[in-house]
């Protein structure tokens, strides 16, 4: 009975201690994972008929070797997650599309995202073709949760990854992507595939960095309308932010919203992990960059998406709380605000 007894307490200082040390990693973090069941990355945040629904990206462990190609990063499938409210119970809807089920799909199907035009949902995808580059999908449903019919080819001209689509006021919709390194943005040129071009010789360091494109779609949202563009963002001065700004240049993740009549372009830098904003009057831009509005998450780069919900802003964001490893990652939200001055509050995800 002593022997049981002193077990018995052993086992509870144990479990004490295992709760101390949990409540204690969390108290390090601004939000909590909003689902732990999966690793989730990268989401698009959309307000659809009242409720909240997330298109992340789906981290998995492959297997697959890291390196600075992000070839670890070795996504399967789409799940999307839908709540009723900022701090309801957020529901795993199951699988909304496979790389399976894309007729011209290779490998690595990263973070997508979703527009709705006349009854139908059209799900925007980057993943890389049987040539090992990347293009831009698109898949449709006429649920929000899918599942999704992939196109049989992908939109003609598109390249690189991170699609977010922003519809306007007027119904017009555009296409913000690119990505840097893995993202292969950096082996396109005049609108020729590099295969060869590496990260480090993408751009001299005092030329301008390069930036993230902009695309206007086509009235039935599967194709491109128009030439693609550059999205050039100026500093202080109106000069184009240069390559060696780490802290400030285009890297990848961009997303659009607009406030005030403002366009807030929003953006990851990358390998300096912030994000960062930058402000224009009409949607291809210039924009003036505006300044960091939240410090670097734990993990890698940080791919967001910010949306209204009844009268007050949102950020989604992922970092690696659950797993400590940058490729299995978990997606959060918590409260942006705007300045009177019309720049973006500083957020903390890391508490000091």
């Amino acid at each position: 009975m002593a022997i049981a007894a002193s077990s018995a307490c052993q086992q509870n200082a144990k479990t004490t201690s295992t709760q101390t040390t949990d409540t204690t990693k969390k108290s390090k973090y601004l939000s909590q994972p909003l689902i732990s069941e999966i690793y989730t990355a990268d989401p698009s945040a959309h307000v659809f008929d009242g409720k909240i629904y997330i298109y992340p990206s789906h981290d998995i462990e492959s297997g697959t070797p890291e390196n600075d190609n992000g070839d670890h990063f070795d996504m399967k499938d789409y799940h999307i997650l839908s709540m009723d409210s900022i701090n309801g119970k957020v529901k795993d809807n199951g699988v909304a599309l496979s790389v399976k089920d894309i007729p011209w799909a290779g490998r690595q199907l990263w973070a997508p995202d979703v527009a709705f035009k006349n009854g139908t949902y059209y799900l925007y995808f980057p993943v890389k073709d049987k040539q090992d580059v990347f293009r831009i999908g698109v898949a449709t449903a006429k649920n929000p949760v899918g599942p999704f019919k992939a196109e049989p080819k992908p939109i003609e001209g598109s390249f690189s990854i991170d699609p977010a689509v922003f519809t306007d006021t007027d119904g017009t919709a555009y296409m913000y992507y690119g990505g840097i390194w893995g993202g292969q943005l950096q082996r396109w040129n005049n609108g020729k595939y590099e295969a060869n071009r590496s990260k480090t010789d993408s751009q001299k360091e005092n030329e301008p960095a390069l930036n993230a494109k902009v695309a206007m779609l086509s009235k039935n949202m599967l194709r491109f309308d128009g030439a693609v563009k550059d999205v050039v963002i100026l500093d202080e001065n109106g000069k184009p932010l240069l390559t060696k700004d780490h802290d400030r240049r285009f890297f990848e993740g961009a997303w659009m919203h607009k406030f005030n009549g403002k366009y807030y372009f929003t953006y990851s830098t990358g390998d300096t992990h912030f994000l960062a904003s930058a402000i224009g009057d009409n949607p291809f831009g210039p924009f003036k960059y505006q300044g960091t509005f939240m410090n670097p998450v734990e993990g890698w780069t940080t791919h967001h998406s910010i949306i209204e919900v009844k009268g007050k802003w949102y950020i989604f964001y992922h970092d690696t709380q659950l797993s400590g490893k940058t490729h299995l990652r978990n997606v959060k939200v918590t409260q942006l605000t705007h300045n009177a001055d019309g720049t973006i509050a500083l957020i903390e995800p890391m508490k000091k």
